[in-house]
């Protein structure tokens, strides 16, 4: 058998077309995607120590920025980790820990302790220690926790897989992050008035406030501390703010006041206590009011470093809580990301932010940390006090280290309430402003429902729940548009040039859509047999049948069967439709209408066809030829992908009268094989 014999054997085997039609290739698409490999593979190890990329060309300008930037976040980060150490159920010392990795690893936003993570990591250490007492310490947990997150992450940013991100839609982050922030500052508000022990605070966040309000009553003198502490909080922020629009030219020196507010008040505050509990002037009074709570001992320096103890029976009891916790690593990353990235004027590339975040967790697991990722407030903090190079984490990550080798002796007195406030006053920054939230209804009234789905869940039942909800919302909103996508029958508008003489055809819907065209613009049917459809969305599995259906009962619809019904016995008719009753004369209202003669497909919205679209394709050619009982000519207009004119060929569209090219019945049969299936009369 000679080799063109062979060749032909094999082609009518897999039903190849003798007659070979031109098409892209797998290798040229391989090729065209695969590049350069030695290039990719430099552009990949660069982009994993973008400290090259700047540390050459350092100068005494940029230091004397990142120095500036450095000290101020360091600052704010000291109060604010120690205060987060608190949700998470850790001493407050774990927060110090989990300060300084981060801002040593990265720099375009400041990674540490952040209240949402704080909270899921205090109820997964609550959870754990409820199924099994005495097993296994907090911070172990914590830590173990921080390591398996991490590396999680740091894999799917090597992997560069990042894009996964991208599925969940803004307004559903937005509201997974107000409905935490209303949690954790309904479960601050008991300690800011000293009522804490009194009340479950990891209850569910309306029971909390309820609570809450029924035992104000019973509020100590932490009172004092709390409330005063929020309030001064409040005022110094307000007051800067109107300073600085009252004098424009101090507005950088009442910028650098109102940032360094929490340390204010907190030194403030630890005086207060510190006065308080020495004064042995008035013991009765101290009787009648029970001194407030402090933080009390905190350890000099890093006591905790070494190789984290994984246990594996602590990894399985974590397993269900491992999806949520990973999710907020990444959501409120990449969020926070995108939008210093916005204010900055630059992209950034997710899978960066991943790996920062995993060498983050899995190098801090090393020094007793717990979960941290990246903080909106100190990562604008750091941009509008002069951050020029990552450098600026450096000196943050100095003043964490200074904090906890020679100010802890301080820390002793700092009232818990105190911390209360700095946090309450923190998370009120990511609730969602109200102009926010109506933006949401104005550009999409499905994606505002998801956010209040994730605000109320949230609320009323938890954190899991809330950004399983947000999730599983958003990808379902996916699903539906996909599915459920629009599509429109086109008809010809003539439109006049503005000399009056020249003229052109426009193809517009013939539905008419308010407030997007003209009502007074009238398109025309094309007439003549001839239908126009036009594609809002690629040809998929998910919506093809819904596209199916809508083409051929349209086309059923304004044009006339092909053979006179009337004349069709009974018994050839299909079951599904049998005609008129016995005795009732045949319909012919639709004897004016024409007869299908093409239907025109604009593909210009159509960036991917499958099997099951071609599929259906082909059967809405056999369906409406057999409608019409003739031929009906399918063309295909504005093809942007080479590979949806290679599946419409496969699907034996385009070949035109090339001899050898057979038209393909099935692409997707359901049960494969040669034989066909004989009508079986019974």
């Amino acid at each position: 058998m000679s080799k063109a014999a062979v060749v032909s054997t094999v082609k009518h085997i897999v039903g190849a077309p003798e007659q070979p039609v031109p098409y892209v290739s797998v290798n040229e698409y391989v090729r065209e995607r695969a590049g350069d490999p030695r290039k990719l593979i430099v552009d990949y190890v660069t982009s994993l120590f973008p400290f090259f990329q700047w540390i050459t060309r350092y100068n005494l300008g940029w230091a004397i920025g990142d120095i500036i930037a450095g000290l101020t976040v360091g600052l704010v980060l000291v109060p604010q980790s120690m205060s987060y150490a608190k949700i998470a159920q850790l001493a407050p010392e774990y927060g110090l820990y989990s300060s300084f990795v981060g801002v040593f690893v990265y720099c375009d936003v400041s990674i540490g302790p952040v209240a949402v993570m704080s909270l899921e990591t205090g109820l997964i250490i609550t959870d754990i220690l409820d199924k099994f007492p005495g097993r296994w310490e907090e911070p172990q947990i914590a830590t173990t926790l921080a390591f398996i997150c991490g590396f999680i992450v740091l894999g799917v940013g090597l992997l560069r897989l990042g894009w996964i991100v991208e599925f969940i839609p803004a307004p559903a982050v937005s509201g997974f992050m107000t409905g935490s922030a209303i949690s954790i500052a309904a479960g601050q508000v008991p300690g800011l008035f000293g009522i804490a022990s009194k009340l479950n605070t990891r209850a569910e966040t309306y029971k909390v406030i309820i609570n809450t309000l029924k035992n104000l009553h019973f509020s100590t003198i932490d009172a004092a501390f709390g409330v005063v502490g929020l309030f001064f909080l409040y005022a110094i922020r307000w007051t800067c703010e109107y300073l600085s629009r009252r004098y424009p030219r101090r507005a950088r020196t009442f910028f650098f006041i109102s940032v360094l507010r929490n340390g204010f008040v907190v030194i403030i505050l630890t005086l207060a206590a510190y006065l308080y509990l020495h004064d042995k002037r008035d013991e009765k009074l101290k009787s009648k009011y029970p001194p407030p709570a402090i933080l009390l001992t905190v350890p000099r320096g890093f006591k905790h470093v070494g190789q984290p103890v994984i246990d594996p029976e602590l990894v399985s009891a974590m397993a269900g809580k491992l999806p949520v916790a990973t999710i907020i690593l990444l959501l409120e990353h990449i969020a926070i990301s995108k939008s210093f990235g916005r204010l900055n004027g630059y992209k950034i590339n997710p899978n960066q932010e991943l790996i920062a975040i995993g060498v983050t967790n899995t190098v801090g697991s090393c020094f007793a940390a717990y979960p941290a990722t990246g903080s909106f407030s100190r990562s604008a903090l750091k941009s509008k006090s002069g951050v020029r190079t990552p450098a600026a984490g450096w000196i943050t990550g100095i003043v964490v280290i200074v904090a906890l080798y020679g100010l802890t002796d301080a820390f002793f007195w700092i009232p818990s309430a105190g911390l209360s406030a700095v946090i309450i006053h923190a998370v009120a920054d990511l609730v969602a402003s109200p102009a926010q939230v109506y933006s949401f209804w104005r550009v999409s009234p499905l994606e505002f429902l998801i956010w209040a789905a994730a605000v109320l869940v949230t609320i009323f039942s938890s954190i899991e729940n809330g950004i399983y909800t947000s999730v599983g919302a958003s990808a379902g909103l996916l699903l539906i548009r996909v599915a459920r996508p629009r599509g429109e029958f086109l008809g010809r508008v003539n439109v006049r040039g503005d000399d009056g003489t020249t003229s052109r055809s426009i193809y517009l819907p013939l539905s008419s859509d308010r407030g997007v065209i003209n009502p007074r613009v009238k398109p025309t049917p094309l007439g003549s047999g001839v239908l126009v459809y036009r594609f809002e969305e690629s040809f998929v599995y998910p919506n093809s049948s819904l596209i199916n259906s809508r083409l051929v009962d349209y086309a059923k619809e304004v044009t006339r069967h092909g053979r006179n019904q009337s004349e069709i016995p009974l018994y050839d008719r299909p079951w599904n439709d049998p005609g008129p009753p016995r005795g009732v004369t045949e319909d012919n209202s639709d004897a004016d209408k024409p007869l299908l003669r093409a239907l025109v497909l604009d593909l210009s919205a159509v960036a991917h066809i499958d099997t099951t679209g071609v599929q259906n394709l082909i059967d809405i050619r056999k369906e409406l030829e057999k409608y019409t009982d003739g031929p009906v000519e399918f063309h295909f207009a504005n093809i942007s992908s080479p590979w949806v004119r290679r599946a419409l060929i496969a699907g034996g569209f385009g070949s035109g009268q090339l001899e050898g090219v057979k038209r393909a019945r099935e692409v997707a049969p359901v049960v494969p094989g040669r034989r066909r299936i004989r009508r079986v009369n019974m």
